[in-house]
């Protein structure tokens, strides 16, 4: 049984425009090829990770800030239901970072946590259906799904081209089938065929962090309660 463990990094498409120094790109798309791919919207949150046991940031050792008190209190209401060596990760929504989520851009939030992946006892990521069913046991919205189908380089491009910056970040590519943990040196330690993602570019576009600021919140949408 292994928990505590980071969501592993994700090479960039060979065409996403947001490549970063220290980012990597898939040299082809070959590893979809011939698959059933789910493309979700990769969100401008703070990758979390919920166990039965605690709750972190990508790192789990990340330090505390006053924006992750809504995800702690969340995962209180949540834990019981987790069960025992499963983690469930997830986009933490609540604090502003470079996209602003808001019903006046028509972005608003169906929730504070969007799920994105739930890794078993086995350290294994579920197939996307039972990812879903899960998501949907445990009352966590799951993250917008773009597409859902056979791989298509065309539905792809589509998809790229119809990403407003201004309200979008990108988003991310898998495999609908169960996934191993990716674990080793080099591409062993990283979703290499199964995973990838498509980021806007100049994603960063602010000059501080924005954990060095003032803690601003997203919008949920109309209705909808702020309550963990």
């Amino acid at each position: 049984m292994t928990t505590d463990l980071k969501y592993p990094r994700t090479y960039h498409l060979p065409g996403s425009p947001g490549l970063q120094n220290d980012d990597r790109r898939l040299p082809s798309l070959e590893p979809f090829v011939g698959r059933r791919i789910v493309v979700t919207e990769k969100m401008d949150g703070e990758g979390t990770t919920m166990t039965r046991v605690r709750t972190y940031p990508r790192s789990p050792d990340g330090r505390h800030h006053p924006s992750r008190d809504w995800m702690k209190a969340h995962h209180a209401r949540k834990a019981h239901d987790i069960p025992e060596g499963w983690r469930i990760s997830g986009e933490y929504m609540f604090a502003r970072h470079s996209v602003a989520y808001t019903r006046e851009l028509g972005n608003a939030l169906p929730g504070y946590f969007l799920g994105f992946g739930i890794w078993d006892a086995s350290n294994d990521l579920l197939d996307w259906d039972a990812t879903l069913e899960m998501f949907e046991l445990l009352d966590i919205p799951p993250v917008p799904v773009l597409y859902d189908g056979a791989f298509s380089e065309k539905a792809l491009a589509g998809i790229a081209s119809s990403i407003d910056p201004l309200c979008q970040e990108g988003f991310v590519v898998r495999i609908a089938d169960r996934i191993p943990y990716p674990d080793g040196p080099g591409d062993s330690g990283r979703f290499f065929a199964a995973v990838a993602k498509w980021v806007r570019r100049g994603h960063v576009q602010t000059d501080r962090h924005w954990m060095d600021g003032p803690v601003v919140a997203n919008q949920l949408r109309e209705g909808l309660s702020c309550a963990p």
